[in-house]
């Protein structure tokens, strides 16, 4: 999908902060300042869209998940939406803490939201008492609110997609740590030498947001069906020669008459 400067533009990509605020680190992408705001260079936006996009292509077709992280107002619902819609893992509520140095525990707390789900089903749920009942709820509901669109993940993520890295500096430190690459939508006052894939644009505006995140998400829906279609691929040639062997049997047979 081509990246389109007016539609960046349209969608209020190059608004950044005060420049007072201004993170020296991002002028590189700075195009101007007007009214005491800087503008961001959105030609520069949208060549980084593509190189971000290429590398998350690549990632999604290996077969590794991408994991969003958004926990701002703005970002929390576009997030869930666009992220959900290509099943990948998202975070917008609180960031729990060690989620990737401590991922360990973090599978346990997940695969206790699993059993809870199955003592519902196996009617284990209704021998409790109605205080331990309420209790289970409760925990079942932090867990689902807090780790919910990471229960499928059952190993630590191929690449994070962050909006505003500064609010997510803590999901920032530990992909860094683990030497997991971060992708990003940097603003004028961060710092983009912590992220490998800066993608400057204004990361406050909803409009802005979901503009950067449907081209991101189109193109990892795009390495998907690369590796779907590199499955179908497999799949047929195996089938092929077994199909091809049985005419052969056939003729042999009729060789022996």
């Amino acid at each position: 999908m081509a990246v389109e400067v007016k539609e960046l533009l349209e969608a209020g990509v190059h608004f950044g902060h005060l420049t007072r605020k201004w993170d020296p680190n991002m002028a590189p992408y700075v195009y101007m300042e007007r009214n005491g705001i800087h503008i961001i260079n959105l030609y520069k936006t949208a060549a980084k869209i593509d190189e971000a996009g290429a590398a998350l292509s690549k990632i999604a077709a290996s077969g590794r998940k991408i994991l969003f992280v958004a926990t701002k107002k703005q970002a929390k619902d576009i997030v869930a939406e666009k992220a959900g819609s290509i099943n990948m893992p998202y975070i917008t509520e609180r960031w729990p803490g060690g989620m990737l140095t401590n991922f360990v525990t973090i599978r346990k707390a997940v695969k206790k939201m699993a059993s809870i789900d199955r003592m519902k089903k196996d009617g284990t749920f209704n021998t409790l008492s109605k205080k331990e009942r309420l209790q289970v709820d409760r925990l079942r509901a932090k867990l689902e609110k807090n780790l919910g669109s990471i229960s499928d993940m059952t190993r630590l993520p191929g690449a994070l997609f962050v909006v505003d890295i500064k609010r997510e500096h803590i999901a920032i430190k530990e992909a860094q740590k683990l030497n997991i690459p971060i992708f990003a939508m940097v603003d004028t006052n961060s710092d983009p030498r912590q992220v490998d894939y800066v993608i400057p644009a204004n990361d406050d505006a909803s409009k802005s947001i979901d503009k950067i995140l449907s081209y991101v998400t189109d193109a990892i829906a795009s390495g998907l069906a690369e590796r779907k279609a590199e499955k179908e691929a497999a799949a047929a040639q195996k089938a092929a020669p077994k199909a091809e062997a049985a005419p052969a049997k056939k003729v042999v047979a009729e060789e022996e008459e």
